[in-house]
């Protein structure tokens, strides 16, 4: 049995695991959104591409994606170059973006993104645009229109995408492990950890 030290570490892993991954999933809702809806409102033509470009990352897997990050968030890396460029900060003062809890959610944002696109993009799909034209006929403006007519007609997808991202960051491993520090890990590195010992 283990010790209540023990039990209290194993708590606050857990609830920093469902922490992490509700603001992962709070985020790539945030971004999720209006992508997939710029998806299903473009033509035929721009929206293949669009979605080409969204389904680029599953092109490579997931550790290649994770070290690249690791490569572009390190304090000589190339985020940083280019925000000493544009004025951001100092050459002298350049920011710490890797090891620390920034960097593991936007590693994680980048690469869950597709999950909460894909099924808003199937659902915003399907939906009638006669809906929403048949809305702003009868009077309403087109922000009524839209929160009244259209987003919850959305439901189903957000909440498949909500669902698909939390379930899948609340296991991630390998992006915190590698871009977090030791105060950035979750659940899973503990899990990983134990088996191994």
């Amino acid at each position: 049995i283990p010790a209540p030290k023990e039990v209290t570490i194993y708590v606050q892993m857990l609830i920093q695991t469902i922490v992490m991954s509700a603001i992962v999933t709070l985020i790539c809702l945030v971004l999720g959104f209006p992508i997939s809806f710029l998806i299903a409102t473009l033509p035929t033509r721009q929206s293949n591409i669009m979605l080409m470009l969204v389904l680029l990352p599953f092109w490579t897997s997931l550790l290649v994606r994770t070290t690249a990050w690791v490569v572009l968030l390190q304090t000589e890396g190339l985020v940083n170059d280019l925000a000493v460029l544009l004025g951001f900060w100092e050459s002298d003062a350049r920011v710490q973006l890797i090891h620390n809890r920034l960097g593991v959610y936007i590693a994680m944002v980048h690469i869950l993104l597709p999950f909460m696109v894909l099924p808003i993009f199937a659902v915003m799909k399907g939906i009638p645009p006669s809906h929403y034209r048949a809305a702003l006929s009868l009077g309403a403006n087109p922000v009524r229109s839209f929160i009244i007519v259209y987003l919850p007609q959305t439901i189903p997808g957000v909440g498949a995408g909500v669902l698909l991202v939390f379930i899948i960051s609340l296991g991630y491993y390998i992006t915190p492990a590698l871009v977090g520090g030791p105060k950035d890990q979750m659940l899973s590195f503990f899990i990983a950890f134990n088996t191994n010992v």
